[in-house]
């Protein structure tokens, strides 16, 4: 996705390993020599340009299709940009080829508690030096009920102690706690119970959180760094 490509390319980096140490095969899906990097269309949505979030979509549909045919799962850390591949994909380009690529698409947590049920998934993980862990949900994998697979792929490190906060939207809400005029609101939704929870954290506390709009949040708001669920697995994978 186009957050963690070119801001967070650590996250990239550390899934890679994780997937890679676990057996796994990764292909880094770009566009075409000359062409835009590709996107999901998301941040074209929120902003209400449907015809540009379509013609971005389609782009990445294109390229992602030769990988669906063969059966290889689609994954990505970005809960925003993934799931629009699950939701939005389909309303805009109701046809097969985005049907197929639906059932594919999986966020990087998803993919790897699948092969674990599945018996394929042999990740060798040690304890971390801060077993205490400190989750926040992002909106869209509390919508689509896609938090439980990142409260247990956190589970399966020895000795982490995970702790999920219960809390709404961060405030950020894409690019809308950006800007001037609401910037006020997105604090007074952050300060409802995640913020504070952040702060009431030890520094030997671990703050985990998948989305990018969030993890700014939690910097801005309560001056403390999240890191996404493959950091904290590559983390443990490198003690091994």
């Amino acid at each position: 996705d186009t957050f963690n490509n070119y801001f967070e390319p650590e996250n990239l980096h550390a899934a890679r390993r994780v997937l890679e140490a676990a057996g796994y095969v990764v292909h880094v899906v770009g566009a075409a020599d000359g062409e835009r990097p590709l996107c999901c269309g998301r941040t074209f949505l929120a902003s209400g340009m449907v015809d540009r979030a379509k013609e971005e979509a389609l782009r990445t549909l294109t390229a992602l299709t030769p990988y669906v045919e063969k059966n290889i799962p689609v994954i990505g850390l970005e809960p925003s940009c993934l799931l629009t591949l699950r939701d939005e994909f389909l309303a805009m380009i109701p046809n097969a080829e985005s049907a197929a690529l639906a059932l594919r698409a999986q966020l990087f947590e998803e993919f790897l508690v699948a092969e674990k049920y599945a018996g394929r998934l042999r990740l060798p993980l040690a304890a971390l030096s801060k077993p205490e862990l400190l989750l926040h949900g992002h909106c869209h994998q509390k919508a689509f009920a896609a938090l439980t697979p990142v409260q247990e792929v956190l589970g399966w490190i020895p000795g982490s102690m995970v702790t999920t906060v219960e809390s709404s939207c961060c405030g950020m809400a894409g690019a809308f706690g950006l800007e001037a005029e609401h910037v006020d609101v997105s604090m007074k939704m952050g300060e409802l119970s995640l913020l504070p929870a952040v702060r009431k954290a030890g520094a030997n506390v671990t703050i985990v959180a998948d989305g990018t709009s969030c993890r700014h949040q939690i910097a801005d708001g309560a001056k403390r760094e999240a890191l996404h669920v493959a950091r904290v697995l590559d983390q443990a994978l490198t003690k091994v």
